[in-house]
């Protein structure tokens, strides 16, 4: 999938690449069966679902102002939870952290603060910061799906 082009606006454009990088992360994970969806692919333990538990976590955290207590938990699925729920979990936070974003007018305006930082940063810097954190674990997903089947990305 290419891209989106075309979006006007500067918040339109934004949340555009985001979303094509949202995607991006799903469709490393369709498709990849127990136990390969969550098995360490790297030494560091990284996993695909674990990828999708972590962007959730994270979404909520910079959109919704939820805490994360322990960031290296949300890189671990549970046994309990499924590839099919995490990633139910994952595009309604997305789909809540796009109606908050769509009621921004003005980017240079401080983000909610979330816990456990002093300040608040700017809604623009939110964005582009989800989109790199988004863009990064994307990467990682395609790296750990070529791994298991030799699918590739994009």
């Amino acid at each position: 999938m290419p891209p989106p082009g075309g979006v006007d606006g500067e918040r339109a454009t934004l949340v555009a690449f985001l979303d094509y990088l949202r995607d991006a992360v799903v469709r490393g994970v369709e498709g990849v069966p127990e136990p390969q969806v969550r098995a360490a692919g790297v030494a560091s333990g990284t996993n695909l679902l674990g990828l999708v538990k972590h962007l959730t976590a994270v979404e909520r955290f910079y959109f919704l102002g939820e805490p994360i207590a322990d960031l290296r938990r949300t890189l671990r699925p549970t046994a309990r939870e499924s590839v099919d729920g995490l990633v139910a979990g994952y595009r309604e936070a997305t789909r809540a952290a796009n109606a908050v974003v769509a009621e921004w007018a003005d980017l240079s305006l401080p983000a909610a603060r979330v816990p456990g930082r002093s300040a608040a940063p700017s809604r623009r810097w939110v964005l582009v910061h989800m989109i790199e954190e988004t863009g990064r674990h994307a990467g990682h997903a395609d790296i750990l799906r070529e791994l298991i089947d030799g699918a590739t990305g994009r």
